[in-house]
């Protein structure tokens, strides 16, 4: 247990200071709605220094600390028992950029990025598909969407960082300053650094989006053009949908390609679905702005919420598979999954990147050019603990078949990892974070809801 302290303990700060219920219960909580880890405390820094003054008193006493943006974890990873969760939603502003740069706040959401970027003609060349994550949030982890197959991760197209290390300084870093620090905080998982700023490298934006819903029978159809289109780059986003009938209990494969353009041009179609295999007559197109396709979870969001699912366990997971054995692991996982498995309202994922994009040092993929992200993204009920618990075995299960072929996380999952699956994770990568941390957070204080160095609530 962390050392109590009171309020009255904590450094002057410009930012406010909760202790309420209402607060304590909220930061308690996260996406997953599986993890109740009460804090002691929820700071809402004003400032940068806010940040470090708290991070240095939490080193100082011992007490856990864990950075919250959107509260999007699934599996109370950014929760801190009887700790202090600092709340970077209050550090959100878009600061002025020049040229192909933005400099943003940690706490801003990739949506305030596209107000300030669009009207400038440019964007993020990567964006996760849901927009209300914050910049912080999803640096820890990777940051991954369907244009990953051409720019990478989001942590790869981030120029620079501040970061307040585990001691409570504050320091910039990029590839050519403090690298050591810049490489493990990408993807680090909160482990050695909270980020409060970031230096974004932007592209030119086109300005509407066609959007192909290509239907498919066959698996191995669906990946082939799967393979293709990202291998060829065709499309600018390529992501794929498994679709169970609830009625046959069969499956089918949706490829989703979208192009970008700015009139007078259009897309090519021939060029880009001449030579694919889906079925010609179910296949769906539409266009839209290139915002509202970016936006496109806006209206799906809002209906979740109205009838409730919004606010339902989620215990998901999200695992990279190697191409060799993508077929074998999928169909075996399909036969294997019925509707009470996915919960009303989960779906699963499944689309390939190419490994050469992939630069972080801490994304750990498997050894293949390609890689594939298979996502089962489940729907628990909210009063019923014992079917949440065995969507996490299920997940387990799945988590073993994949990492025994090779296979690695995408690190935002309902999954109970030891420290020793961690170090199989971060494989020839370990030892750095391992001396990472020792540096910058020797005390063991940043993100122990993570579990990578042990302390995990689960």
């Amino acid at each position: 247990m962390p050392e109590p302290f009171d309020l009255a303990d904590l450094p002057a700060l410009d930012g406010d200071v909760l202790d309420d219920d209402a607060s304590l219960a909220a930061a308690a909580q996260d996406w997953g709605h599986i993890v109740q880890a009460r804090p002691r405390v929820v700071v809402r820094p004003a400032s940068q220094a806010d940040v470090a003054a708290v991070v240095a008193f939490a080193a100082d006493r011992g007490v856990p600390v864990a950075a919250r943006g959107a509260g999007h974890s699934p599996f109370g990873q950014g929760q801190a028992a009887g700790g202090i969760v600092l709340d970077m939603t209050s550090l959100a502003t878009v600061h002025a950029g020049t040229g192909n740069r933005l400099v943003v706040d940690a706490g801003a959401r990739w949506q305030q990025v596209l107000g300030a970027s669009l009207p400038r003609g440019l964007t993020p060349p990567v964006l996760t598909d849901y927009l209300e994550l914050t910049v912080g949030g999803t640096l820890a982890v990777g940051g991954i969407g369907g244009a990953t197959h051409h720019h990478g991760m989001q942590t790869d197209t981030v120029t620079e960082l501040e970061v307040v290390t585990g001691e409570g300084e504050l320091v910039h870093c990029s590839a050519e300053e403090n690298g050591e620090l810049f490489d493990a905080v990408r993807a680090g998982l909160g482990q050695c650094g909270i980020v409060t700023r970031a230096t974004l490298r932007l592209q030119p934006a086109k300005q509407r989006a066609r959007r192909w819903k290509l239907y498919y029978d066959t698996l191995g159809d669906f990946l082939a053009d799967q393979r293709t289109t990202v291998t060829d780059g065709r499309f600018d986003y390529v992501e794929g949908q498994l679709l169970l009938d609830d009625e046959t209990r069969e499956w089918r494969y949706l490829l989703e390609a979208t192009s970008y353009f700015s009139l007078p041009d259009q897309p090519d179609e021939e060029a880009l679905l001449g030579d694919l295999s889906f079925s010609r007559e179910t296949a769906e197109v539409e266009e839209s702005t290139y915002l509202e396709f970016l936006d496109r979870m806006a209206e799906g969001e809002a209906i979740l919420r109205e009838e409730g699912s919004w606010f339902h366990p989620h215990p998901w997971l999200n695992v990279f598979v190697p191409d060799d054995e993508v077929e074998t692991i999928v169909a075996d996982t399909l036969a294997e999954t019925g509707g009470e498995d996915l919960g009303d309202s989960g779906l699963v994922m499944l689309y390939p990147v190419c490994r050469e994009k992939l630069a972080t040092p801490l994304v750990r993929v498997p050894s293949s050019d390609l890689v594939w992200l298979f996502a089962l993204l489940r729907t628990g009920k909210p009063y019923d603990p014992a079917g949440v618990a065995r969507m996490i075995q299920l997940n387990a299960g799945l988590y073993e078949r994949v990492k025994a072929l090779g296979g690695t996380v995408y690190p935002a999952n309902t999954l109970p990892m030891t420290e020793k699956d961690w170090k199989d994770h971060f494989g020839d990568e370990w030892e750095k974070l391992e001396a990472a941390k020792k540096r910058y957070d020797p005390k063991g204080v940043l993100t122990v809801g993570q579990g990578v160095f042990g302390g995990s609530h689960t």
